[in-house]
């Protein structure tokens, strides 16, 4: 790779990580997996620079690409942990501060309730905020797929989050 192309690579993943992250974790709901994925990513991105690097297309080609490494990790047997049914007892009443990270952990957990497929479209569309077509291309999928995905992804999490309350 020429010395150019490398810094272009170099400023990409430096201006895009944090939301390569963010999306990273959203769709795992582990930081330490979410910071794999967006390793393994970034060097798929590296080998394939020089096809890549120029076209406007870069960000959904690396969305594209952290999905399916997602879901190639979701495949593996050691990614499948068992939750535990005990959680840890909070000590003194929360703070207005950590009310919101619970609300916050609350719509995680129901995040992670939901299938794969039907997780990868609600966040492409709502959090990505990616159009239904750029959604079913990532996918792989019809956009009718998309569309039906996402309302059943909406509508569980609606009935869950009402169940909690």
């Amino acid at each position: 790779m020429k010395r150019s192309e490398e810094n272009a690579y170099r400023e990409y993943v430096t201006a895009r990580m944090e939301t390569m992250r963010r999306t990273a974790y959203l769709l795992c709901r582990d930081w330490h997996t979410a910071d794999d994925l967006v390793s393994i990513t970034i060097s798929k991105l590296y080998r394939h620079w020089a096809r890549v690097g120029a076209t406007p297309g870069i960000d959904a080609y690396v969305r594209k690409a952290l999905l399916r490494t997602w879901l190639d990790e979701k495949r593996r047997p050691w990614r499948r942990e068992q939750a535990t049914e005990m959680l840890p007892e909070l000590t003194g009443l929360p703070t207005a501060a950590e009310f919101a990270v619970v609300s916050r952990a609350q719509l995680l957990d129901l995040l992670d309730g939901l299938p794969p497929r039907r997780r990868a479209a609600v966040v492409l569309r709502l959090y990505c905020d990616l159009s239904v077509e750029e959604t079913a291309e990532i996918l792989g999928c019809s956009v009718g797929t998309v569309k039906s995905q996402t309302a059943r992804g909406l509508d569980t999490l609606r009935t869950k989050a009402a169940r909690t309350d």
